[in-house]
């Protein structure tokens, strides 16, 4: 069965509709979007039976409630939000009309609710992820909105529960490549970098974790021109607080790059929530 299948009740700080993005058209000033933690988003659709890259409500610091408006298979994933009803990380059954809330999460930022079938909402340039940098997709979720979904995979679920393993809390540490503009900096800035805990400032949100502590010193005077970014970079403004470019950040940028995460830690770093303070190392091997 397609067709309508949730209702948004309440969105928290944030919710929108997210997959996983629409990569290779940085030449022509779109940036890939999609889910922030693309693991979780993965491990969603898996649980519903849906491929990996179905489009699902990603919610932030909880606070999201829908109605079912047919009986629905949907899962929860990411930060592990208090749910009404089922269990985080599970198959979870919703007769018509049965609520599902999301509380805020204990730890984590971010949590992912997957439909079976997908969201399917009208793609913009081959994908249904909101950007919020160029307000392009879907616009963020409101209540009162009304989500279709596709019809049923013909694969069943294949498992009730995820025991996965969450890092969620605490003080993550965040494996990086320096460059390709650390030789702007002085030593002792790249060292304070990598040495420093830095906290995950208010202001920050999908497009880069902007982070407190040191200004990072630079041995280079100037601007450059505007260089290509991808996500993961440490972008150092004027002020010398790095910035973290996440899922929606802009395709070109002309602050040095001071170093980059690695993108298998990108998920993680996602789900830093703002006041968690986090460490940088250098990756080896």
């Amino acid at each position: 069965m397609s067709g309508n299948a949730l209702e948004i009740l309440a969105t928290g700080p944030l919710a929108t509709v997210q997959d996983l993005g629409r990569p290779g058209l940085a030449a022509i000033g779109v940036g890939a979007s999609g889910a922030a933690d693309r693991s979780a988003l993965r491990l969603a659709n898996r649980l519903v039976g849906n491929p990996e890259g179905a489009a699902a409500v990603e919610a932030t610091l909880g606070g999201l409630a829908v109605r079912a408006l047919r009986p629905l298979t949907v899962a929860v994933t990411g930060a592990p939000a208090p749910l009404s009803t089922g269990a985080a990380r599970s198959v979870i059954q919703l007769a018509e009309g049965e609520r599902l809330e999301l509380g805020t999460p204990p730890a984590g930022l971010r949590s992912y609710l997957a439909v079976r079938g997908g969201l399917t909402v009208p793609e913009v340039l081959g994908s249904r992820s909101r950007d919020l940098l160029a307000a392009l997709g879907p616009p963020p979720l409101a209540p009162g909105d009304v989500l279709p979904a596709g019809p049923a995979p013909a694969a069943f679920p294949c498992v009730d529960l995820a025991p996965v393993r969450t890092a969620f809390g605490g003080e993550p540490e965040l494996r990086v490549a320096l460059g390709p503009r650390d030789d702007w900096f002085t030593p002792e800035a790249v060292r304070r970098l990598l040495a420093e805990p830095w906290t995950v400032g208010a202001a920050s949100d999908r497009v880069g974790m902007r982070l407190e502590g040191p200004a990072l010193e630079r041995a280079v005077g100037g601007e450059l021109p505007s260089e290509g970014m991808v996500p993961g970079a440490l972008q150092v403004p004027p002020g010398g607080r790095p910035v973290l470019f996440l899922a929606d950040h802009p395709v070109t940028g002309g602050y040095p790059v001071v170093a980059c995460v690695l993108r298998a830690d990108l998920d993680l770093a996602a789900q830093a929530r703002p006041g968690q303070t986090l460490r940088f190392r250098v990756a080896r091997g």
